[in-house]
């Protein structure tokens, strides 16, 4: 059960954080590229920001620090709070082969049967299940050709971002970031859930090609690879039309409910995934949210959570060559990385 994925992110895309924003006195890490902690000013590795925003005056004040046990106990609110979650009887899957660490790149299907053997699709008609899946064909999965956005795509990100915020889960998530002023009010959450999700960005070639939400939920591919792509409804629905074609699983997680976990192999319309790492039977709010509260807790490296008894990590990465607003970040890629 401990098995750890790991993940080589490109470190001129992917990089820790080097502001002390939100950051103060948060638990050393040697992942960190600096530090924002009291200890940091005697060993002089604090961020440039670091007396801006971390002295009594500053904006991020000892409160608002996310303390790793708060992150747990968070975690659980909302592994708690997700009601909209596949029951046992809503999926059947058959993991078939494991792969070993020496197997997952040499692209070898090794599993004859599809991944999924029933799910129940009435889940598809729950508000924020619908809503997400309209987002799933809006993008042009190759990088470095430019998304056009309609008028019609930004009504469907809208109403994603209005359906999940009707959820127990997501108002529990806006509460904790509120009360650690990150947010003054739902209507600032909701807009800054826009932007680091669905603002568009650079992946290649100086095209406006690539956003948070295409790359981790519906799945890019760049240089011949597939990119992302770290979700289980778009990955039955493709299997389904046979776009997908699983080969292996190298990890899966110790829950005996839903949201499990899988690290997955497979090829899309023959573009392969090394390791694509994915909730199985969340509900969409539920990995939207876990991923937003790491993004913004524990950007650029591990954020320990604990989920119905059981430690698990997610990994987020924020986008570094383009910011929005004040300076802030995209969300360049989020994903599992143990369990």
């Amino acid at each position: 059960l401990r098995t750890t994925l790991l993940f080589l992110s490109p470190q001129d895309l992917y990089t820790a954080p080097d502001s002390c924003e939100g950051r103060c006195r948060e638990p050393y890490s040697p992942e960190d590229e600096c530090h924002c902690n009291n200890e940091c000013e005697r060993h002089h590795n604090c961020c440039e920001d670091y007396y801006r925003h971390c002295r009594e005056d500053g904006f991020s004040s000892s409160r608002d620090a996310i303390t790793d046990e708060e992150l747990l106990r968070v975690s659980e609110e909302l592994y708690k709070a997700d009601h909209n979650k596949a029951r046992p009887t809503d999926i059947a899957i058959n993991p078939q082969y494991q792969a070993s660490p020496d197997e997952t790149d040499d692209q070898e299907d090794r599993s004859p049967l599809p991944l999924y053997k029933y799910v129940n699709e009435g889940l598809f008609s729950k508000p924020t299940y619908a809503s997400f899946i309209k987002l799933l064909d809006n993008y042009q999965r190759a990088t470095g050709r430019e998304e056009e956005v309609t008028a019609e795509e930004l009504r469907e990100q809208d109403n994603f971002l209005q359906e999940v915020m009707k959820t127990e889960l997501m108002k529990k998530l806006f509460a904790f970031l509120h009360k650690k002023n990150r947010y003054g009010s739902e209507q600032e959450f909701l807009a800054d859930l826009k932007e680091m999700w669905f603002g568009l960005y650079s992946r290649g070639d100086g095209e406006q090609d690539s956003s948070g939400f295409e790359h981790v939920f519906s799945g890019e591919v760049k240089k011949g690879k597939v990119s992302g792509f770290h979700n289980w409804i778009r990955f039955y629905l493709l299997e389904k039309q046979g776009a997908v074609n699983y080969f292996s699983h190298n990890f899966e997680g110790p829950w005996d409910t839903y949201p499990d976990v899988l690290g997955l192999q497979f090829s899309w319309d023959g573009f392969y995934k090394e390791v694509g790492s994915a909730f199985i039977g969340s509900s969409p709010e539920f990995e939207f949210g876990l991923y937003t509260l790491c993004f913004i807790a524990r950007p650029g490296r591990g954020c320990h959570l604990s989920l119905g008894g059981y430690s698990l990590s997610i990994q987020t990465y924020p986008w570094t060559k383009s910011t929005y607003g004040d300076g802030k970040k995209y969300i360049a890629t989020a994903y599992v990385i143990s369990s």
